[in-house]
């Protein structure tokens, strides 16, 4: 399974992102601000221009894997190895308030905000990534 994040809107403080399953719109997604990372560049290129808490992941291509989140109380999608950055999930909330570089979902409606995010995360784990983990397929997610 392939889910695709596409940032559209880099502003000051945060990035508006669009994304698909396997090449259909899902839903919009907010992130901390783009500062033009990527997943070929060094650690010590990452840590130079990195703020923790205030960047968006490099852009690339991770795995998803399911981690059963304490803050969370569920099972949600972590992305893995992105190099600087540890502990990033997909995950609901509304503001960059609430992403210290995790990648929220749901439905820009306002502007800097995600809104109806943890209907939109429970639809992304019930319809689309626990089926195709129960099928043993792995899921995979690009940020362009």
């Amino acid at each position: 399974m392939e889910i695709l994040v596409e940032r559209k809107y880099k502003k000051k403080d945060y990035t508006i992102g669009h994304v698909y399953i396997n090449g259909e719109y899902f839903c919009d997604c907010l992130e901390d601000k783009d500062r033009n990372l990527t997943q070929n560049m060094t650690i010590a290129e990452i840590n130079a221009v990195k703020e923790y808490g205030n960047t968006a992941i490099p852009t690339g291509r991770y795995k998803l894997m399911p981690y059963d989140s304490p803050k969370f109380g569920c099972v949600l999608p972590m992305v893995v190895a992105v190099l600087g950055f540890s502990y990033i999930l997909i995950h609901w909330g509304n503001t960059i308030a609430h992403t210290l570089g995790c990648l929220l979902f749901g439905r820009n409606k306002a502007i800097g905000k995600v809104l109806k995010s943890r209907k939109t995360i429970e639809e992304l784990m019930q319809k689309h990534i626990n089926p195709a983990w129960e099928r043993g397929e792995e899921v995979w997610l690009e940020i362009k």
